[in-house]
């Protein structure tokens, strides 16, 4: 039996994924109105000599920070809590260094332990911040979005972004655990809620071909947020996650590359944006610019560009390029992603629904004309 897997095991209305990678292993906790377990979840790995919470604005309005730190707090750990401002242009080099100084004024040590209690910003900061202060702290991710539920509080990668390269300086710090809570969902911004569709349907269109029919049959449901189906796809895409950074936990085999569909183009867009467009839209409108480009090279077939399209609309995801996005300065942009290599661009693309490959050495010249 391969030892290399994510079970899913269910507890009442809780499903359990365990991410499985020897000794940094840990379990993923999914439910609805389970926000208060953290603290639970929390006295396995004690001592702990203080437990910083990290949030932004936002989520300090709608009160989650504050429940996650009474739970802590009511099993006798000392609690901070730090909030920074909203939004991707928190992810610098300049706030890092704000949180390492603080962390350093708070006595904050190595037996401390630092949660993430937020979106993929919050998570990735926080996340770095514990993998190089005091050379290592450990590290907790109460994702409150659907981007950081499905995508971005599972495999381990943290970091923060260069001017003109996104998440180009970072570490591989695995979770103690992650804590999913899907009942926060049903108070998402609807801009922050299609952001993290973006993300699903990638899942889909790209690794898992069961998925990509169930976003299909149930767009209603989803777009009306419906409970049940919401716990299905965050559960898939989090059982997806797991396997596949339980196969490639380092990204050295190539497997954990294909995670990255569309991410390329949407890294470029989302930097001459400013990062006002969010990640997970752009992840959509830069997957049907792969789907494109893999039509173009014989990969994939019109049908399959139809159909990818057809679903992101019905789900009211973005399709087409935004204005203001200078087509030449994305391939220069793009030259500058982590996958490319010696100045070749390189993109992961689909091979059908549910399957995809990294295309490396791609000709920049099949792209100066636009798709």
């Amino acid at each position: 039996m391969n030892p290399i897997t994510a079970e899913s095991i269910t507890m009442s209305d809780l499903q359990i994924i365990s991410v499985s990678l020897g000794n940094r292993s840990y379990d993923i906790e999914a439910g609805s109105e389970n926000l208060e377990h953290i603290g639970s979840f929390l006295t396995a790995f004690k001592p702990i000599s203080a437990a910083v919470i990290l949030t932004d604005e936002n989520i300090v309005q709608q009160g989650y920070a504050h429940r996650v730190a009474e739970s802590i707090a009511e099993t006798g750990i000392d609690v901070h809590l730090l909030s920074i401002a909203s939004g991707e242009q928190s992810k610098s080099i300049e706030t890092t260094a704000t949180l390492w100084e603080t962390l350093l004024e708070e006595g904050i040590d190595r037996k401390s332990v630092l949660i993430s209690v937020g979106g993929g910003v919050i998570g990735d900061l926080g996340g770095f911040v514990a993998a190089t202060y005091a050379r290592g702290i450990r590290f907790f991710q109460v994702p409150t979005t659907l981007l950081a539920q499905v995508d971005s509080s599972v495999g381990g990668k943290v970091g923060i972004n260069l001017p003109n390269a996104k998440n180009m300086v970072g570490a591989f710090l695995q979770p103690l655990g992650v804590l999913i809570d899907t009942k926060i969902l049903q108070t998402l911004p609807e801009t922050q809620y299609q952001s993290g569709l973006g993300e699903v349907v990638k899942y889909g269109a790209s690794l898992d071909a069961g998925l990509f029919q169930l976003l299909e049959t149930n767009t209603e449901k989803i777009n009306i947020r419906d409970p049940n189906i919401l716990k299905q796809i965050v559960t898939d895409c989090c059982r997806i996650k797991a396997n596949i950074v339980a196969e490639d936990e380092f990204e050295t085999t190539g497997r954990r590359v294909l995670l990255n569909y569309g991410h390329t183009f949407a890294h470029a867009f989302e930097i001459q944006s400013n990062f006002t467009l969010l990640h997970g839209l752009a992840v959509s409108i830069g997957s049907i610019c792969a789907a494109k480009l893999a039509v173009r090279m014989g990969f994939v077939n019109e049908i399959f560009l139809k159909r990818q399209i057809g679903l992101q609309q019905a789900l009211g995801l973005p399709t087409e390029i935004p204005e203001g996005i200078d087509w030449l300065q994305t391939i220069e942009l793009m030259r500058h992603d982590k996958k490319s290599e010696f100045g070749k661009l390189c993109f992961v693309l689909p091979t059908g629904i549910g399957s995809c490959r990294l295309v490396d050495n791609i000709d920049s010249q099949l792209l100066e004309h636009g798709l």
